[in-house]
């Protein structure tokens, strides 16, 4: 697989990401990483700003766009024991074609980019399409503009009555109802989508639907879980989910009633039930349940999960690993 990696790197871009960090990671960071107590001469390889400052020696280990300068190139090309990197006793080798990859990485700046997820997005240029798609909006642009570029052509526009059956799926979870569909199809007026759209929207399986995703995410469950599986009183925190989606109550106030909605000021009984995205973790009422064990596994799976809805990352690895 390393050897697939380093191939397409060559033929192509370098991607950080892909065929840099996991050298450095495997070959370097034991020594030259995050944990500070087992970090040998001040140096981070892990992080831009670490290494490309001057060192105490003097030297500097990455010299953007200078790999005859770069201490790293001479410490991985050196056939002397005491400066080959990575040490000889260490058990870590780098390839011929892996110190090339290197090199040709500090040749071409050294670029220690954001994981993608951390980029702030930017508004890109919407695609020219023919005329006869100038009516598109701009993200079916972007897909018109894909399709032709590949020798394609767009499907046609779909029907009244499958545009009408999909809405409905997509925010309701249901196919419309033959009498509602009959007046869509029957309203000839400018507005008829846009008023069959409110329709939708206005209706009580809105939030029903809507409240799916969220729920899951929520680990929202009507039983307890484990061998007991025993039933709860859960579903007033899923009713308020559904209300809340239907209320189209703003995100913000949303997500403070979930992470501490009894203790905000002016608590009712509606934000003290919010709070129960904080409870929706399985519960172990078995008779040989250690309770202080998992007292800690609840809090470990609270903080995970706020993580994951909220930040959108696994901090489940921090419990072991700082």
């Amino acid at each position: 697989m390393n050897l697939i990696l380093i191939l397409t790197a060559f033929a192509g871009d370098i991607d950080f990401a892909r065929h840099i960090r996991p050298l450095l990671a495997d070959r370097c960071y034991a020594c030259h990483g995050p944990d500070a107590g087992q970090r040998q001469a001040d140096l981070r390889l892990d992080e831009a700003k670490s290494a490309t400052r001057q060192l105490e020696s003097g030297h500097t280990a990455v010299v953007p766009g200078e790999p005859k300068s770069s201490e790293l190139v001479r410490r991985i090309n050196s056939t002397d024991p005491d400066l080959q990197m990575p040490p000889a006793g260490s058990g870590k080798v780098l390839s011929r074609e892996e110190r090339q990859l290197l090199e040709r990485w500090i040749q071409e700046g050294a670029e220690y980019p954001k994981h993608w997820s951390f980029t702030p997005p930017t508004r890109p240029d919407v695609p020219e399409v023919p005329a006869e798609y100038a009516g598109a909006n701009p993200i079916d642009r972007f897909v018109i503009r894909r399709i032709l570029d590949s020798g394609l052509r767009p499907s046609p526009p779909a029907g009244r009555a499958t545009l009408a059956r999909r809405a409905s799926l997509d925010l309701r979870g249901i196919p419309p109802a033959l009498a509602e569909l009959d007046v869509f199809l029957n309203d000839e007026s400018t507005r008829a989508w846009p008023r069959y759209i409110d329709g939708l929207l206005k209706s009580p399986h809105y939030g029903e639907r809507m409240a799916q995703d969220w729920l899951d995410l929520a680990r929202y469950g009507d039983t307890n879980g484990y061998h007991a599986d025993s039933d709860r009183t859960m579903w007033l925190y899923r009713d308020y989910v559904i209300d809340s989606f239907n209320d189209n109550k703003p995100f913000d106030q949303f997500v403070m009633e979930n992470m501490a909605g009894d203790l905000l000021p002016g608590v009712t009984d509606q934000t003290r039930v919010a709070s129960g995205f904080n409870r929706c973790n399985t519960f172990n009422e078995e008779g040989g349940a250690d309770p202080d064990e998992f007292y800690v596994a609840y809090a470990i799976d609270r903080a995970n999960t706020t993580g994951q809805v909220f930040l959108g990352l696994t901090i489940g690895c921090a419990q072991c690993h700082d």
